[in-house]
């Protein structure tokens, strides 16, 4: 059991790290496009919220890989690590999530497709 455990980790893990640098790439990536279109149209989206958001996922998905890491640890140090590790991550998450937040003046942000 214990091996099938390491197998299953030794690809899901890697995995759940690799969507969340995709998820980054992709992200950062659009928000430059979508940037560089209000520049030319002039038209109003919120890209620092869509950028926001896509960062925020991509630490959930590296926040997975972290946990899912527990399972594999054999020694204290390691978990000390591995906790500071995800305590770092949901901080940056805390302070994204933060700024998604809307300013006071606006309900939600405004987003054009």
């Amino acid at each position: 059991m214990e091996q099938i455990t390491h197998a299953v980790l030794s690809v899901l893990i890697p995995l759940c790290e690799w969507l969340g640098i995709a998820v980054v790439g992709i992200s950062a990536l659009s928000a430059f496009a979508r940037y560089l279109r209000v520049l030319v149209t002039h038209r109003r989206d919120d890209v620092k919220f869509r950028l926001a958001a896509g960062l925020a996922l991509s630490l959930e998905f590296k926040m997975a890989a972290e946990i899912l890491k527990t399972v594999l640890i054999r020694q204290l140090s390691e978990l000390l690590m591995l906790g500071v590790v995800i305590l770092l991550r949901a901080l940056l998450s805390a302070l994204i999530h933060l700024e998604m937040r809307p300013p006071h003046n606006q309900t939600k942000p405004e987003v054009h497709e």
